[in-house]
């Protein structure tokens, strides 16, 4: 393998005017993580005609014997007679659909797979990490539970869950070896009013959590950032809280990644609530403090929603770039 060179952006695409709720990717203009060109034409590179119909908030990670797994959000927000947020957040898919590939150029075909309990609302925004200590794959998701329902599968023979709505969404986590077959989810992480949008960075000295606690929630952190000493400590505190607020005071969908080269850190917000919508970057050069700085000159096409950055190898961006020319 090469050096580090030039970075991937796996996203999906908010249109009021059509559904284009598939996964795109956008590549990085050279080595630069703050220019950025869309990639086979501006038109989707896979998408879902199964399950709702639609993807969203794609996650893309390398496992340890190079093939890159997709994972994102089952749910089809657009549709002529408007969203129906009720039921996409209480009566939503409990799959997450997924492609495989070892050249991030040819793909498998999408599967759905259940994590989510029975009783639960929704699973939304699954983001995953790879345990070299356990050989797992960590994978963590949005549901709202029903709060008889415990995280165990249960029976849905119950008729409270025809009619119940689900509680605030907590964070779930589950492990698969194989993104097939999945462990029973846990609750990882539980705020008053609700918490989306989790997504971790683990460094050599800590673990970085960044997530979004509901807007409406008593005291929200809004988007915040904790560091904690490892995946499943107790110790984590907030370094950082209301990240984003002076773009808009709606963003959500965090990603996080480093510099291939420098010893830097970009945080990407989504700002949802206002048009145009899409990321806007921020960085840090101390990741423990959580002090981020709103990055000007970012160049990212309009509408370029909620995914993630795989820093690449330069064979990796070459045979994209080559792939897909301009």
């Amino acid at each position: 393998m090469s050096e580090a060179f030039g970075y991937l952006l796996v996203h999906f695409v908010e249109d009021p005017l059509e559904h284009k709720e598939k996964i795109y990717l956008s590549l990085s203009e050279g080595d630069d993580p703050l220019s950025w060109r869309r990639l086979n034409g501006g038109a989707a590179v896979l998408e879902s005609l199964e399950g709702t119909g639609g993807v969203r908030d794609p996650n893309i990670v390398r496992g340890p014997d190079g093939t890159f797994h997709i994972l994102a959000t089952d749910l089809r927000v657009w549709r002529p007679e408007g969203p129906d947020w009720w039921e996409f957040r209480h009566r939503g898919s409990l799959d997450v659909v997924m492609w495989d590939s070892t050249d991030l150029i040819t793909w498998s075909e999408p599967r759905y797979v259940r994590i989510a309990p029975d009783g639960a609302g929704m699973a939304w925004a699954p983001k995953s990490v790879y345990d070299p200590v356990s050989g797992d794959f960590l994978v963590f998701w949005s549901s709202g539970l029903q709060e008889a329902v415990s995280p165990e599968p249960v029976s849905l023979e119950s008729a409270s869950l025809a009619s119940a709505e689900t509680g605030p969404s907590k964070i779930l986590v589950s492990r698969t070896k194989d993104f097939v077959g999945f462990t029973a989810p846990e609750v990882y992480l539980d705020l008053p009013g609700g918490v989306i949008d989790m997504t971790l960075l683990v460094t050599d000295t800590a673990v970085h959590r960044l997530a979004k606690h509901d807007d409406d929630a008593p005291l929200s952190l809004q988007l915040f950032h904790q560091r904690g000493s490892s995946v499943f400590a107790d110790d984590f505190i907030t370094v950082a809280k209301n990240v984003g607020h002076e773009i808009s005071p709606h963003v959500e969908g965090p990603l996080v990644f480093r510099h291939n080269h420098e010893n830097r850190w970009y945080l990407w917000v989504d700002r949802y609530a206002d048009m145009p919508q899409g990321y806007h970057a921020y960085s840090t050069t101390n990741l423990e403090s959580g002090d981020w700085k709103h990055v000007p000159g970012f160049t990212l096409p309009e509408n370029t929603k909620h995914g993630a950055v795989l820093p690449l190898q330069g064979d990796e961006y070459r045979n994209l770039d080559a792939f897909y020319p301009r």
